[in-house]
């Protein structure tokens, strides 16, 4: 059973504040189920944009909401972390559900998730067939998952950064295992097919949000894995992502990279965007090992068809060596200084 959450009376009273006015307790409602923008939610609660704006404002100053920029829009969402958040997700879980109200707005974020929904699949039917051209070049995507999730084991996850994330295929895969998780891509169509895909999928502990995986917006040492599927083979220096993933974990946290072994087809560059031709064992763990990290396991996997034409997938999974460690007899020493 999860410990209650402690807070202060005044810091109750503050969260009681910004959550006790009927407009802001349905907008926490709706921000519980995913990322909406200023646009979704005066859909979904018939009232204009100033006052919705002001609403989110207030309850971003109580710091229970996020919000991130991606272009030309501002996307907000209940945090996920916080003991501020988590009072109110106790909040909400009393809540009745047939509520007219709450029933109401549910139906709206239904219909502005199926427009979503639409909207993503039509980019994604534009690109399928490029796609599955690739797709059938290598191992089978269940022989690809059923590896990952072998190396990756049943130890839980707190938190999980995917490193273009795409359509959110790693997001799905291993919601099994982390509390909370964020995919990044630079591509906002590629972002619209992911937040479609959570959705479809009932996955409300990831989010996704435009960011440049070579200069990320966030901490250092945030996270206990990190992934990188099939992202590498486009950068000309993979070893930056390489880098700022490795900046990102958490001591002993772990980073798994997911992309193409040596081969020869050269005309992925032209057509594909490829810039790297895949990646040796050797440049691998050479990289990773520069990054502060050990290389644990790195595992092959063979195309379906034989012959040139094929593409090898290999999986590299590798640590950060840091520890937070009792000493012998004398307290805690740091990773930083074992």
């Amino acid at each position: 059973m999860a410990e209650p959450v402690k807070l202060g009376l005044d810091a109750i009273v503050d969260v009681l504040k910004a959550a006790g006015e009927p407009t802001r307790l349905r907008l926490l409602a709706l921000l519980a189920a995913g990322d909406l923008t200023v646009t979704d939610l005066t859909e979904i609660l018939g009232q204009s944009q100033p006052r919705i704006s002001r609403h989110l404002k207030l309850l971003g100053e109580a710091d229970l909401i996020d919000r991130y920029q991606e272009g030309a829009w501002a996307y907000f969402r209940l945090k996920q972390e916080g003991k501020a958040a988590a009072l109110v997700r106790v909040l909400l879980q009393h809540s009745s559900e047939n509520d007219p109200v709450v029933q109401r707005d549910g139906e709206r974020l239904s219909s502005v998730k199926r427009q979503r929904a639409e909207r993503a699949q039509a980019y994604f039917s534009r690109n399928a067939a490029e796609w599955d051209e690739l797709r059938r070049l290598h191992a089978a995507d269940e022989e690809v998952d059923a590896a990952v999730i072998k190396l990756l084991g049943s130890q839980p996850v707190y938190s999980l950064l995917d490193l273009g994330t795409g359509t959110g295929r790693i997001l799905q895969l291993l919601s099994g295992l982390y509390r909370r998780a964020i995919g990044v891509d630079a591509s906002r169509d590629m972002l619209s097919v992911a937040r479609s895909n959570l959705d479809k999928s009932g996955i409300n502990k990831a989010s996704v949000r435009h960011a440049d995986i070579l200069n990320l917006p966030f901490d250092g040492q945030d996270f206990d894995l990190v992934t990188i599927h099939q992202v590498l083979h486009f950068f000309d220096q993979p070893e930056i992502a390489i880098n700022e993933a490795a900046r990102m974990l958490a001591p002993g946290g772990r980073l798994l990279v997911i992309d193409l072994a040596p081969h020869g087809l050269e005309y992925l560059r032209d057509e594909h965007a490829h810039v790297r031709l895949g990646f040796s064992h050797q440049s691998m763990s050479d990289w990773l090992r520069k990054a502060g990290l050990d290389v644990e396991q790195a595992v092959d996997l063979h195309p379906g068809q034989a012959g040139e034409q094929g593409l090898t997938v290999t999986i590299w999974l590798a640590r950060d060596p840091r520890r937070l460690m009792a000493s012998e007899g004398a307290g805690t020493i740091l990773a930083a200084e074992v």
